[in-house]
C-alpha cells in the first residue's frame, strides 16, 4: 500500500548551531576618505556624528561602515556650558552609557567603567565612539580578534611615524558579562596588566575609547590635545581628527547559523509505490511490466515537510531521483536553516 505521510518523532529531529567568521579589514585610507578625496565621508546637520563609507556616499555600490562621535559624562571636569556642542556631547555619553552599561540602584545612568567592575574602580568619562554598522559586525564581532591600529606621532602631518595598536588581547577567554547590551572585552594597547584603554561591546559592535589613549598625540593641526579638542571644537572636527589617525581596523565578525535537521526515513515497506496519475495505466502499475509477481518501485525526486493539519510548510528537492523498491531503505537527511 502506498505510504503518502509519516510522523517525524522527536527522535528523528535535532537541532545544531553553528559559528560562522569572516575577517573584516578596513584601511587608512578608506578611513580617512584619501580614496575617494573625502567623498566617502558623511557629514549631518545635526552634527551628533559622522559616518564612513567604503564608497563615495552617492553611489548605488557604497557600504556605510561605521559612525563616529565622541562625548563626556555629566560628572566629567570637561562638561562647561562654554565648550563646543557641550551639551550635545553630554547627550551622546548619556546615550550610550543608558544602553551600554545601565542604571545604578538609585536610577541614575552609570558611567563606562574603566575596568568592567561596575561598583568601583576608574571610569571612562571622555569618550570617543565607534559604532560599527550591523553589515559588518553581522551578529557580534567575536572576542579577540579586534585590532585598531593609530598613529601615535606628534606631528599631525605624518601620524603613522609611530604605531598604537589597540586590541582586545584575551578577550576570547576573559569578557565581561555585565552589560544590558551583551558581551564586551577590555582594549590594552600592550600588556593586558597594564590600564584598559577602552571597551567593544561584541553584540552591539560599539567601541569605546577613553580620549586619554591618544596622550600626547596631537590630534589635529592646531597641535591640540584630546581633551582641548573635545572642549574646543564641534564633533565633526573631533571625528575627523580620529580618522586621520586611524591607520587600520580589522575584526572577524560572527554569523550565528541555527539549523533544524529532519531524518525522514523510508522503510522498506514504506514510499515503493507512488500517488502520480502516470504510475498506473488501466488500473496496472507500470513498472511492473504487466507481471504481477514483480516489485513495484518508484523513484524519490522530494520530501515535503507538512504540520499537523497536512499544511506544506518546507520542500526539498534532491539533486537526482533516488531509486526506492521493498528491498531498500533510505534516509533522507533535511536541513532548515534561519
Amino acid at each position: 500500500m502506498a505510504t503518502i505521510f509519516k510522523t517525524l518523532s522527536s527522535d528523528d529531529i535535532t537541532s545544531t548551531r553553528t559559528l560562522l567568521h569572516e575577517n573584516v579589514p578596513v584601511t587608512a585610507s578608506i578611513i580617512s576618505g584619501s580614496t575617494y578625496s573625502g567623498l566617502n565621508i558623511k557629514n549631518y546637520s545635526h552634527g551628533m556624528f559622522q559616518s564612513v563609507y567604503d564608497y563615495p556616499v552617492l553611489s548605488s555600490s557604497a557600504n556605510h561602515l561605521f559612525d563616529l562621535t565622541c562625548g563626556y559624562a555629566t560628572g566629567s571636569g570637561l562638561n562647561n556650558a562654554a565648550n563646543e556642542q557641550n551639551s550635545k556631547k553630554v547627550n551622546i555619553y548619556g546615550q550610550m552609557a543608558q544602553v551600554l552599561v545601565g542604571y545604578g540602584a538609585d536610577g541614575s545612568v552609570l558611567e563606562f567603567d574603566q575596568d568592567g567592575n561596575l561598583s568601583g574602580g576608574d571610569k571612562i568619562t571622555e569618550a570617543y565612539f565607534v559604532n560599527i554598522s550591523r553589515l559588518l559586525a553581522k551578529d557580534e564581532i567575536r572576542k579577540g580578534t579586534f585590532s585598531l591600529s593609530v598613529g601615535d606621532d606628534t606631528t599631525y602631518g605624518t601620524p603613522f611615524g609611530s604605531i598604537k595598536t589597540i586590541s582586545d588581547t584575551g578577550a576570547d577567554q576573559n569578557y565581561r558579562t555585565n552589560s544590558p547590551a551583551g558581551d564586551y572585552g577590555l582594549l590594552y594597547t600592550g600588556s593586558v596588566d597594564g590600564a584598559a584603554v577602552g571597551l567593544v561591546y561584541y553584540q552591539a559592535g560599539v567601541v569605546v575609547l577613553t580620549a586619554s589613549v591618544f596622550g600626547a598625540a596631537e590630534l589635529n593641526a592646531a597641535a591640540e590635545e584630546s581633551q582641548a579638542l573635545l572642549t574646543g571644537s564641534d564633533i565633526q572636527d573631533n571625528a575627523d581628527a580620529l580618522r586621520h589617525r586611524m591607520e587600520d581596523l580589522t575584526f572577524n565578525n560572527t554569523i550565528e547559523l541555527n539549523s533544524t535537521i529532519y531524518f525522514c526515513n523510508a522503510n522498506h515497506n514504506e514510499f515503493n509505490y507512488s500517488s502520480n496519475p502516470t504510475y498506473l495505466s488501466s488500473s496496472q502499475v507500470i513498472v511492473k511490466s504487466g507481471n504481477a509477481q514483480n516489485a513495484p518501485s518508484s523513484y524519490i525526486t522530494s520530501v515535503g515537510l507538512y504540520s499537523a493539519a497536512n499544511e506544506l510548510l518546507a520542500t526539498a528537492k534532491l539533486s537526482e531521483p533516488l531509486k526506492k523498491d521493498p528491498s531498500s531503505t533510505l534516509t533522507l537527511r533535511v536541513r532548515l536553516d534561519y
